[in-house]
């Protein structure tokens, strides 16, 4: 088994770009995983890990509703955003500047074959990551992602996840707000889930911007730990 984990960072970047660039990394993925079963070739499976940051983007989930999106074409023009619907699971989510964005493009057979435990791993990287912080995250049952005071009128998002697994290789992830303007947020319902608010690192901790490098740097720590993974640098598109 493989557990190297290429990591890359892709800076500001479209999201159709890096969606195609996600579809073109799981496709070599899953050819490879293909001709070892038809072959024996015995192949190793790479895996990868993109950090990205999105100018301002609405996606839709196969099972979302566009309902879910409060305003038309035309105020998304205003507001400098665009709009996709994906092949993900999940309803609407927002992506956009001060948001860490992660996509672990990775074959489960190099690490353990459980969508479920996958979620749940992810979602301790991100518990583990605001902990540093001084900051609980929890996981509110039936909903994915990672949110604050659950249980509480006060409940609210930090970090939304949705993900796509074909043949056990994964691609989509989460999007945890750190320096982001929640004003978008008001464009539609999070997630399709209308009585719980957002929020954000910076807001949680009352400053007006936090290091992103640092909470990249805390999150591919506590990933590395969970999934037993040897990280390598490299540089976007190599």
């Amino acid at each position: 088994m493989n557990k190297k984990v290429a990591i890359q960072e892709l800076g500001l970047k479209d999201y159709k770009e890096t969606w195609d660039y996600q579809e073109a990394l799981f496709k070599n993925i899953v050819d490879i995983k293909v001709r070892n079963r038809r072959e024996n070739a015995g192949l190793e499976t790479p895996n990868h890990f993109l950090f990205v940051e999105h100018p301002h983007v609405y996606t839709l989930g196969k099972s979302g509703d566009i309902n879910n999106l409060l305003v038309d074409e035309q105020k998304l023009a205003e507001k400098g955003a665009t709009f996709y619907k994906i092949n993900r699971g999940g309803d609407i989510t927002y992506h956009g500047p001060g948001q860490v964005v992660g996509y672990p493009i990775l074959d489960l057979d190099n690490f353990f074959t459980d969508i479920h435990k996958y979620l749940r791993f992810l979602e301790e990287m991100v518990i583990l990551t605001l902990a540093e912080y001084g900051i609980k995250g929890e996981r509110s049952k039936g909903e994915t992602g990672v949110w604050l005071d659950v249980g509480t009128p006060f409940a609210r998002k930090i970090c939304a996840m949705g993900v796509r697994a074909s043949r056990w290789v994964t691609m989509h992830g989460f999007a945890l707000n750190v320096n982001t303007d929640l004003g978008y947020f008001d464009m539609m319902i999070p997630c399709g889930i209308k009585d719980k608010a957002v929020t954000s690192l910076n807001v949680e901790l009352g400053q007006k911007e936090v290091d992103v490098s640092a909470v990249k740097e805390k999150l591919l720590n506590h990933f590395t730990a969970l999934f037993e993974a040897e990280l390598i640098r490299e540089e976007a598109g190599t």
